[in-house]
């Protein structure tokens, strides 16, 4: 298992779910985790659980969508970043036909231009450290195949695989690495319930492995794309979904 012992990785909506998670099997791993999202009082909460069981973390607010905000979180993150998990990204799932333009834009604002914002942010630190560095990209199945009432979010998603391959492009002669994670469906506290109805166990039984993934499952593939052992990937989009993509239409 690799070792990320002297890096210091920013994970982006990192207050609860994924980012959270994300966050904690990063320090148990050796790195210096930087907990990101607008909930302070929650990032907190996780700095110090992290920090109780011998990690290195530290919380800090910032808003993906607000420049003023990213441009102070910079600031205060200076050029010492190796790793970027941007994880930072909302659903408002509608009917497209119902949808409103101003929650359309909510998401894409978040899920693509909170991306790029990030990353490029990131990108700077990194070729002025002259160090180069990881920026993972969590898209989703969804932007590669589709789904009902979720126009807006697998609009950005599949936009995030697209960003990604192209900054790999650009940014490949600074020594940074861009990829994407490509997440199925994962169980988490917020789904739970929906997976116990008929509707979502259905879901399950579109699945080839016949199940639902866990957090845990996307561990080794976003230590992979975080760490050295992945230093000849870049634009790469991995995806860990249980066959999903290549079930039966």
């Amino acid at each position: 298992m690799q070792d990320l012992t002297g890096k210091t990785a920013l994970v982006t909506g990192a207050s609860s779910g994924l980012g959270l998670h994300f966050a904690e099997m990063l320090a148990q791993h050796g790195a210096h985790v930087i907990l990101a999202a607008r909930q302070t009082d929650a990032l907190d909460d996780a700095a110090k659980r992290i920090i109780t069981k011998g990690g290195k973390a530290e919380a800090l607010s910032l808003d993906v969508t607000d420049s003023a905000s990213l441009d102070h979180a910079f600031a205060v993150m200076g050029t010492r970043l190796d790793i970027v998990v941007n994880n930072a990204g909302i659903s408002l799932p509608s009917a497209a036909i119902d949808m409103t333009e101003t929650d359309f834009s909510r998401v894409i604002d978040t899920n693509l231009t909170g991306v790029f914002s990030v990353a490029q942010r990131a990108a700077r630190a990194m070729r002025e450290g002259n160090k180069g560095g990881s920026i993972v990209n969590i898209a989703s199945i969804l932007g590669l195949r589709v789904a009902g009432h979720v126009a807006a979010y697998a609009a950005s998603k599949a936009a995030v695989v697209q960003l990604t391959k192209a900054l790999a492009l650009e940014w490949a002669r600074y020594g940074i690495r861009v990829n994407a994670l490509c997440p199925g469906y994962i169980e988490t506290p917020i789904n739970r319930d929906f997976f116990t109805t008929d509707q979502g166990k259905a879901l399950i039984n579109r699945i080839p492995q016949r199940r639902l993934g866990t957090p845990e499952d996307l561990d080794t593939p976003l230590l992979l794309l975080c760490s050295d052992a992945s230093s000849y990937m870049t634009g790469s989009s991995l995806v860990v979904d249980g066959g999903h993509l290549v079930s039966s239409l």
